[in-house]
């Protein structure tokens, strides 16, 4: 069992920021890559960002680029998404995930831990 706990979610107005953050208390992540992925009323899950472990190459979907800077924490089981130029289709749960880093790291599929989510609403 893996527990990821988010925080920083909350109500923004378009065009404002956000930082999101996701610890695993007690755990060493170093070999695994950590992410974010996002589920807005009605809709599948849409991966958000991850950030590999090691190399810390980082991966972004195609709607948050320019936008979303992920970054592991100093911290070796943290990592934080900040979220400029917010937009009202960004609202949505937003869920730390974690996994081997290994393999492909924008599947739905691929990440075995997931935190609980934590809401961000923009208002228009």
């Amino acid at each position: 069992q893996v527990d990821l706990v988010e925080s920083g979610g909350g109500l923004v107005q378009a065009g404002g920021s956000l930082r999101l953050s996701c610890e695993a208390p007690g755990r060493d992540y170093t070999n695994y890559a950590m992410g974010w992925f996002r589920q807005a009323p009605g809709k599948e899950r849409e991966f958000v960002a991850a950030v590999t472990g090691g190399t810390k190459t980082t991966y972004y979907g195609e709607s948050v680029k320019g936008r979303f800077t992920i970054s592991r924490g100093i911290a070796k089981n943290t990592v934080t998404l900040q979220m400029n130029s917010l937009k009202p289709d960004d609202t949505a749960v937003y869920y730390c995930v974690a996994k081997i880093s290994l393999g492909t790291f924008t599947s739905v599929d691929s990440y075995p831990y997931w935190g609980r989510g934590t809401q961000v609403t923009v208002s228009s």
